[in-house]
């Protein structure tokens, strides 16, 4: 491209019109494409905020990987810890038994997943111990059975720290009036707030020799072996690395499948709500074609005097190709600006907008938070980037090969 054609594109952009509506509908063009990114950006960066903050919640009480017996219950969980220890993305490893039972206290009873766990072990692969609203983990203590629950569990049975609660274990035991449940009191020494309803509303923890004792399991056997992992995303691959080197059979899996669902959904709605904003950015690019065609009307003369001059139609293309693209670069750079500066602050203007007009978009009581997490990533925000400029530019060839078409004798015929 020819320094005149650069020129004279620019000077399009910026110099008075004679038609000041062609002015205004760039204008509005500019707006479309700024306010377009500067909504997808935020709510990408709003998406990814919910992702993190709903993994997190998960993985604070699930398992990074998880290696479990093929018929339910592993041998020798001391030697299958010192085998995974030894790959190098794993940080922790913990014991645990895994069953199902029922909890009954004044006459309500709840169905629940009763996790037996070493509670020094435990810490170090999930993070119970730092959502503890009453009492501590440490406080489950093998033969005293003591129990943790989570708070709507502990809402819907009735129960607080200290009360007696009694765990009904589906295992029966024959007597000579028949099968009967095993029947265990427990003692509640804590209450755990995961903020994910799953949890709090059906897991128990209890020390893994009373799990052991009440499941029949024996004092070497557990149900599986808990890991931690430096990094969360690696876990599929290091579910397949044990897969290989484990010499015990069992089976392996990840919290990507664990809880596949969850991260599915929201990618889904990640996906929809970036394809429907984007129309915005598409939209405003359609105005960038109506205003290049309406300038290519109104310099029909220049166009002319240029062809006369010596320019070629290719040239002609080119300037108009500037002034377009001029629209769509400026919009995308405000708009990445303005996506980015909301994105990292969309926390305190949606607290001021609440404020100001004394609503509640999150409820604590609900939601387990009371700010909107915002993750902005830097993939995405190119992403954005090079969506818009594509758009844009695509939108400039129609109106300049259009200009580049115009006949001189005609243009300049009437002047």
């Amino acid at each position: 491209m020819s320094s005149y054609e650069l020129f004279i594109g620019l000077r399009y952009t910026r110099a008075k019109r004679r038609n000041h509506f062609i002015s205004f509908i760039s204008l509005i063009s500019l707006l479309g494409i700024t306010l377009g990114m500067t909504a997808l950006i935020t709510v990408m960066s709003v998406m990814n905020g919910f992702q993190k903050e709903v993994r997190a919640r998960i993985l604070g009480v699930a398992s990074h990987v998880q290696v479990s017996g093929m018929d339910g219950s592993l041998p020798d969980w001391q030697k299958v810890s010192k085998e995974v220890i030894q790959h190098p993305s794993v940080a922790a490893t913990a014991p645990y038994v895994s069953a199902q039972g029922m909890l009954s206290h004044n006459q309500v009873v709840q169905g629940v997943v009763v996790r037996g766990i070493l509670p020094d072990l435990e810490e170090g692969v999930a993070e119970i111990d730092q959502m503890m609203v009453s009492g501590e983990l440490n406080h489950l203590l093998p033969g005293e059975f003591g129990m943790v629950i989570g708070t709507e569990l502990a809402r819907a049975l009735g129960v607080f720290r200290g009360d007696k609660i009694v765990l009904i274990s589906p295992q029966g035991q024959v007597t000579p009036a028949g099968i009967l449940p095993r029947l265990k009191r427990f003692t509640v020494t804590g209450v755990f707030e995961a903020g994910h309803f799953e949890y709090d509303s059906g897991l128990v923890l209890i020390h893994l020799s009373d799990a052991q004792k009440l499941y029949r399991m024996g004092d070497d056997r557990v149900s599986g072996v808990r890991l931690k992992l430096h990094d969360i995303f690696q876990a599929p691959q290091v579910s397949n690395d044990l897969s290989v080197t484990l010499s015990v059979p069992g089976y392996i899996s990840d919290w990507t499948r664990q809880h596949a669902n969850y991260f599915r959904a929201i990618q889904i709605e990640k996906r929809m709500l970036s394809l429907i904003l984007a129309l915005i950015i598409a939209v405003a690019a359609f105005n960038i074609v109506s205003a290049l065609v309406m300038a290519v009307t109104d310099k029909q003369s220049d166009i002319a005097i240029l062809r006369t001059l010596g320019a070629s139609p290719r040239g002609i293309m080119k300037i108009f190709i500037v002034q377009g693209t001029f629209i769509g670069v400026f919009g995308t750079i405000l708009g990445v600006a303005g996506g980015v500066l909301l994105a990292y602050n969309v926390g305190e203007v949606v607290a001021f907008i609440e404020w100001t007009f004394n609503v509640q978009f999150l409820s604590g009581e609900i939601y387990y938070i009371s700010k909107i997490p915002t993750d902005p990533q830097f993939e995405d925000i190119v992403t954005v980037a090079v969506v818009s400029f594509v758009l844009s530019l695509l939108a400039t060839i129609y109106p300049s090969y259009r200009a580049s078409k115009v006949n001189p004798a005609e243009a300049l015929r009437y002047e």
